[in-house]
């Protein structure tokens, strides 16, 4: 490598290093903007058939915020609401704290104050609280400017996303079959996790979610939500909330709602992952169910709350670029270019 090559490169990791400084802030928001965007590009290349791009973008930007972002943040506070509520109906005497601490002076010889203990834990929390106020105010203004990021965001990657496309493919050196086979496969991956995996997994929790508000579980929203992520991943499921919910009916008397929530549980929601998985993920790539919990357990770590979206695909991406690179291999080490010329 000459010294030119040598500076340029330097430059070139310079650069990408800052940028990806700049970018890590708002990572969140900018990975929110790349999926709402992938998902609306379709309207967007309709819209654009009858009107300008720009137009479409904008109008496409709007429906993002009334389809997407606000029903996200009314959910957030109605969980949020339930997650208080629950706090807040904890009576120690509905607990029985007397009788447990009689058991425990008794086995193991102690004195202990549970209410005492959680009063002053209370008070602890109370002033961390009002101490973490500023930085709260800090957290809503980094969320107001994200989502304003976001928004346009979306709304370039919807104008210019057909240019941004054909930038990377013009930057890409790779043979045009080669790259057109490598966008196919990712496309599938992201499809497949989104519709295979992602809408079967809000259609399941939703439907366990109705069978809490009919049945009277309290603070059904906020185990609704919970339900939908746990149903993300593959073996786990909504049983792990609906179980206990059975359960639960069963302890306060109600052992008709127990039952029927049981069967309406273990038939109509089992019942729609059978059905609808096969028909939509048949459909684009069809992704291991390993790959599917090592990427939403691992995505979380890795990206936050986008990760249940993202740490899929990200795997899902690697093993289809394998077995694109496993295909071609050999070709690419006998052409050049990007059309395959002979060096």
């Amino acid at each position: 490598m000459n010294r030119r090559k040598g500076y340029i490169l330097a430059l070139l990791l310079a650069f990408g290093y800052l940028s990806f400084l700049l970018i890590l802030p708002f990572a969140q928001y900018v990975l929110t903007a790349v999926l709402i965007a992938y998902v609306l590009t379709p309207l967007q290349r309709r819209l654009e058939e009858r009107t300008s791009g720009s137009i479409a973008a904008f109008s496409l930007v709007i429906l993002a915020v009334v389809a997407f972002i606000l029903p996200f943040i009314v959910v957030v506070i109605v969980i949020a609401d339930d997650a208080a509520r629950m706090a807040q109906d904890l009576n120690p005497e509905d607990l029985q704290l007397t009788e447990l601490e009689e058991l425990i002076e008794t086995e193991l010889g102690l004195e202990v104050d549970i209410a005492s203990s959680a009063a002053d834990l209370g008070q602890q929390l109370g002033t961390t609280v009002l101490e973490q106020s500023t930085a709260w105010l800090s957290t809503i203004t980094h969320a107001l400017v994200g989502i304003g990021l976001a928004l346009f965001l979306i709304y370039y990657l919807l104008k210019d996303g057909d240019t941004l496309y054909g930038w990377v493919r013009e930057m890409t050196p790779l043979p045009e079959d080669v790259q057109t086979e490598l966008y196919t496969e990712l496309d599938e991956v992201m499809r497949a996790v989104l519709l295979g995996h992602v809408l079967i997994a809000m259609v399941q929790g939703l439907i366990a979610g109705l069978g809490f508000f009919v049945t009277g579980i309290p603070n059904a929203a906020f185990w609704t939500a919970l339900m939908i992520v746990l149903a993300l991943i593959p073996l786990v499921g909504t049983f792990l909330v609906w179980g206990p919910a059975v359960g639960y009916l069963v302890l306060t008397g109600e052992p008709v709602f127990a039952v029927g929530l049981f069967v309406y549980s273990a038939i109509i929601v089992g019942v729609s992952d059978d059905y609808l998985r096969p028909i939509v993920v048949d459909r684009y790539a069809d992704i291991n169910p390993a790959v599917i919990i090592v990427g939403v357990l691992g995505g979380v770590y890795a990206f936050g709350f986008m990760g249940l979206f993202f740490g899929p695909v990200v795997l899902g991406a690697f093993i289809a670029t394998v077995q694109v690179v496993d295909e071609n291999y050999e070709r690419l080490e006998e052409t050049g270019g990007r059309s395959g010329e002979p060096e």
